[in-house]
């Protein structure tokens, strides 16, 4: 007897009323945990989100709880635990993660060491080689996700010779303190607010019930009626202070005083270079202008409701706090130490050696790779937020080389990225599992956007081999572009039931079975065919 198998996932609404939300596995259990019924038919979450005959790797939806902890991005993952969390994103290509979550680790282990050694080591720069669309940027994507030091993900191609027009390669760095400023503002914005939280409280009780007494000699030397006065006001202030954390006094309004406009939004940062004292002269002209140098900040008065007037003051009291911490200086040491930059593209910039003496003229090729040298070998780059020693700061390149080869990049930028990793090309096993495997796959996706129409949506599993099956076949007849590819046939099969969906009744059950797949495909497959006897 012949059964079907059926992908099915609960209606996202249900998952929403729940509070239920998409989390991976504990970095401490370094794998994927496999489904397990929360036993509630009401949270909707009583039956795998997949269905195939057979149980997957597919990570359950829980709710969130402090478990999330564990998931904490410190710096101090273990290769074994940085592999599991881009297994969960990523199929195959065990050998880039490895070597990406070694580079990882590393970056921490040097931090270990004695200052003396410390200096001497210096960062192995890796360069991932792979055909189109066989994970390379995800898996940059994924370190950016899953690494809590300063990331910048660029494209070689973007850039050009110092001496043209357009962006040198010294912007990278320019960008990555950029990115560095925003991090460490986050982090001890997160480390002061708890600092914050207790004075905002203070704060709003002060504007509700009065300043709080102080106690001093003369505060003893008063008569008996001030001290029943005194302590009667403290028992009303710890009464207004139990209410405000009951959240009775909600509907009340303070009048706060805060800052007029939003500073950060109102400053129109001006951009330029930074080495050139030009610049710097107009930079500092418009700050003294603008007012924007000045700490102090031109504030009005407004009636808020209690919960308003808590984010208000929480933020001011924040910015206060921010102040007494350096922040540029320690966002420099956190670029210098732990930064990391992925070029991807690399080898768009290089061209052929062999068979042709033909140099390029090509702003964006050579010269590029000529410019990167002192940037990956160690250099220091101005900045507006100081000078910038590149000697320890990762660098991960990637390129398809396609048309060149990897020995055709200078011989110099060669040996600045010493680890190279091979990605291999993708089968039609591995685009079954990418279409079943990771956390946001194509067809989770395409469930989920259908159930927001109410309509629950089916994938059998014959459908999702049928799909890998004809995208493995155009990747051979037409062009490799991996698993991009899935898009394309994805969009192809899914184009009439997305457009009917907004249509079709709530709790209407659509079923994307292999016949079709066929259907939706055939065009495709006969374009295919005749493709091969066109000279």
């Amino acid at each position: 007897m012949f059964v079907r198998k059926v992908i099915r996932l609960p209606q996202p609404s249900s998952m929403l009323r729940s509070g239920a939300s998409l989390v991976g596995a504990s970095h401490k259990q370094a794998g994927i945990r496999p489904w397990r019924s929360t036993g509630d038919p009401a949270s909707g979450l009583h039956a795998p989100p997949f269905v195939i005959g057979r149980q997957f790797s597919t990570p359950a939806v829980e709710t969130a709880s402090s478990d999330s902890e564990d998931f904490a991005l410190d710096g101090q993952l273990r290769p074994n635990e940085v592999v599991a969390e881009l297994d969960r994103h990523i199929v195959g290509q065990k050998d880039a993660k490895r070597a990406v979550a070694i580079a990882m680790r590393n970056r921490w282990r040097r931090m270990q060491l004695p200052e003396d050694v410390r200096k001497e080591v210096t960062p192995r720069n890796v360069l991932l080689v792979g055909p189109t669309g066989c994970g390379k940027t995800e898996v940059a994507r994924r370190m950016a996700m899953i690494n809590d030091a300063p990331f910048l993900k660029v494209e070689a191609t973007k850039f050009t010779e110092v001496g043209y027009h357009g962006r040198d390669v010294e912007q990278i760095i320019r960008d990555l303190m950029d990115v560095s400023m925003q991090l460490t503002k986050r982090v001890w914005t997160e480390k002061l607010r708890a600092k914050a939280s207790a004075m905002v409280e203070d704060k709003i009780l002060d504007l509700l019930a009065g300043p709080a007494s102080t106690s001093s000699k003369d505060d003893e030397e008063e008569n008996d009626d001030n001290e029943k006065g005194s302590s009667s006001a403290s028992r009303g202030r710890e009464s207004f202070r139990d209410m405000l954390r009951q959240g009775i006094l909600d509907d009340q309004t303070v009048e706060v005083n805060v800052p007029i406009g939003d500073k950060s939004g109102n400053e129109m940062p001006m951009s330029g270079d930074p080495s050139n004292p030009t610049f710097v002269a107009m930079s500092d002209l418009y700050q003294k202008l603008s007012g924007s140098g000045s700490k102090k900040q031109p504030t009005e008065r407004k009636k808020l409701f209690i919960p308003e007037a808590r984010k208000a003051i929480e933020q001011i009291e924040l910015e206060k706090l921010l102040e007494n911490v350096d922040l540029k200086k320690l966002a420099v040491e956190a670029v210098e130490q732990s930064g990391i930059v992925f070029i991807d593209e690399i080898d768009k910039i290089c061209t052929p050696r062999e068979g042709s003496s033909y140099r390029t003229a090509d702003a964006s090729a050579e010269g590029v790779q000529r410019d990167l040298l002192p940037l990956i070998e160690g250099t220091t780059i101005k900045t507006n937020y100081g000078n910038v020693n590149t000697d320890y700061i990762l660098f991960v390149a990637s390129g398809a080389f396609h048309a060149v080869k990897p020995s055709d990049l200078l011989p110099e930028l060669q040996g600045r990225l010493p680890i190279r990793v091979h990605l291999k090309g993708l089968t039609e096993d591995d685009l079954y599992r990418i279409l079943t495997e990771p956390v946001a796959n194509l067809v989770r996706q395409q469930i989920e956007m259908i159930g927001t129409e109410g309509v629950t949506l089916e994938f059998e599993d014959e459908a999702i081999r049928e799909i890998a099956r004809m995208a493995a076949l155009l990747n051979r007849e037409i062009e490799n572009i991996g698993a991009r590819r899935l898009h394309t046939v994805m969009e192809r099969i899914m184009e009439d039931l997305s457009f009917e969906a907004s249509d079709k009744e709530k709790g209407t059950l659509l079923k994307v079975d292999q016949k079709l797949v066929e259907g939706r495909l055939e065009d495709v497959k006969k374009k295919t065919d005749h493709s091969r006897y066109i000279l």
